[in-house]
């Protein structure tokens, strides 16, 4: 196996920095002389020649110069050109439709040397329209914690004549140029002077940028349909004052129309603005819970099916060529070589579907490729190499290509870390498949299933079969959803076609299928309040910087 590994380059994390950009429009070009846009921003990343969406905001209804309240959080890589794609709709309620604004595309490394980007967004015939985009970039740096707050307000103005005020709030941070830069909007809640807002979470850097003592300005608003909300009042508040309400104290302030209290004699104020939670979450960072002790379970599932080609011709996906490795070796040699670091015992649990194996040689789906079907596992990645190559004489390939009973076993086995209360395990399932799955509904549904638990899965497309169908299941046209409707948790697939990276490195290879992996995993860990089991050693690190 030795010419496999020095074929192949290995893999290194770049250094990496994450930045926060927020976005503001102006000069939307209304749908008609009765309406404005309701505007959304989409934002894509180009990654080898495709773009793929990365997130977008919130809808904004009958608004003209918008400023979004969604951050994009994205790494930064100083050695990489991230091209960035904005793209600006008016979405079209009622009839699911969107009608296209405008976009612009830049890099992430000209956002954030500029700091504030203002760019003209071009039309669809790709002439300079009128709409402007304004990015504001900022990295972070040691602020990882976030905020969870629940505000509610008490005897607001009222505001219209036949019903009650429609209130919603603004928190806006003062920059240390004098501007104001708007950290978050709630929901509106309607025909309501005594609102309960929903408790929403930010980053601790884009509230305060760390300084406890830096001044929020907070306004209350009613909700007006023509996107002209009336003004109810305002106050002033630091993340200091609210840390008052972290041990379940309410903190409260007036709500003040400073108009108001220069008009009227008897004015005290337009309600009462309470903060009934302030709650500090730590979010752990991917290396939090490795360096805590937690360990990645790697497991390989191999395409055996018909279309594959006969092993024994050179046509084959599954030749064993004597001086250069076939794909399916190339990709799981790739990954493997990475995630073989984070596993402390080294041994991988390695299966195969869709062919016929002996000695009955039914169809199987979930077989150990080394035949020991009560302990599947390999010693190393080398060892399921060897155990690829030794059983592919004794299988014959058959059909269909049903990747959903993988998924389940190792779901299951995930499954057993569900009720734990430390980052012990986490489970990744690479798929290596020459075509579309056969199954796909099944498969949907078993992904669905697995968003629940500490478990990913990454699929490599092998050969030149078309994988348009698959982007699906990594969620790329919106969240995955199982046959009955239910939505994934969160987002667990990549797919990756090998063919993208038949003339690049094993190292680009490797980068690009477990770019989402890190992620990921804090993502699920944080969502269940699972901190990392943090030696003293790493603990005193982070305390000191180092």
């Amino acid at each position: 196996m030795t010419d496999i590994y020095e074929s192949l380059g290995l893999f290194r994390s770049p250094c990496l920095s994450k930045v926060e950009l927020r976005l503001s429009c102006r000069g939307l070009c209304s749908r008609d002389a009765m309406s404005k846009p309701d505007p959304c921003m989409v934002l894509s990343m180009q990654c080898r020649g495709q773009w793929l969406e990365v997130d977008r905001t919130e809808v904004i209804d009958s608004c003209i110069h918008p400023s979004f309240s969604k951050v994009f959080t994205l790494d930064f890589y100083f050695e990489e050109v991230q091209r960035l794609r904005f793209e600006l709709y008016d979405i079209i309620d009622g009839v699911g439709g969107a009608d296209f604004l405008g976009s612009v595309e830049v890099t992430l490394g000209q956002i954030i040397s500029h700091r504030k980007l203002t760019k003209a967004m071009l039309t669809a015939e790709g002439t300079v329209g009128k709409a402007i985009i304004t990015i504001t970039a900022e990295e972070l740096t040691g602020n990882d914690d976030y905020i969870d707050l629940s505000f509610s307000a008490r005897k607001l103005d009222d505001k219209d004549f036949f019903t009650k005020s429609d209130p919603f709030l603004e928190i806006h941070r003062l920059n240390d140029d004098a501007t104001l830069q708007l950290v978050y909007r709630t929901e509106t809640v309607m025909n309501n002077l005594n609102p309960v807002w929903k408790t929403f979470r930010v980053s601790l850097n884009s509230l305060c940028g760390g300084d406890h003592d830096r001044k929020l300005q907070c306004t209350v608003w009613d909700w007006d349909s023509n996107g002209k909300h009336d003004y109810i009042g305002e106050f002033e508040a630091t993340f200091k004052e609210m840390k008052g309400a972290i041990d379940g104290r309410q903190v409260q302030w007036p709500c003040m129309n400073y108009k108001y209290r220069v008009k009227k004699k008897n004015y005290k104020n337009s309600g009462i603005i309470i903060l009934n939670q302030c709650k500090v979450v730590r979010m752990h960072s991917f290396l939090d819970y490795i360096m805590g002790g937690c360990q990645i379970q790697f497991t390989v599932a191999i395409d055996f099916t018909a279309s594959n080609g006969d092993p024994r011709n050179s046509c084959s996906l599954h030749y064993i060529h004597p001086f250069q490795p076939n794909e399916y070796l190339k990709a799981l040699v790739a990954v493997g070589e990475i995630c073989q670091d984070y596993a402390s015992d080294k041994m991988f649990p390695a299966f195969g579907f869709g062919a016929q194996i002996p000695p009955q040689y039914q169809v199987s789906h979930d077989f150990a490729v080394n035949f020991r079907e009560e302990n599947p596992e390999c010693a190393g990645i080398q060892g399921v190499v060897e155990a690829y190559q030794s059983c592919l004489p004794r299988l014959r390939l058959y059909g269909p290509t049903n990747i959903a009973p993988i998924i389940h076993k190792v779901a299951s086995s995930a499954s057993q870390e569900v009720h734990s209360d430390e980052a012990t395990r986490y489970f990744i399932l690479l798929i290596l498949t020459d075509g579309v799955v056969t199954d796909m509904a099944d498969t949907r549904d078993a992904i669905v299933q697995a968003s629940h638990l500490p478990m990913s899965v990454i699929i490599v497309g092998v050969g030149n079969a078309d994988f348009s169908d698959m982007q699906v299941l990594g969620g790329d046209d919106g969240v995955l959803r199982s046959a009955r409707g239910e939505p994934a948790l969160r987002d667990i697939v990549q797919f990756v076609p090998f063919h993208n990276f038949k003339q690049a490195s094993a190292a680009e290879l490797a980068k690009s299928v477990l770019a989402e992996v890190p992620h990921q995993v804090v993502d699920y860990y944080n969502s269940k309040g699972i901190r990392p089991r943090v030696t003293s050693e790493y603990q005193s690190s982070r305390q000191f910087g180092h």
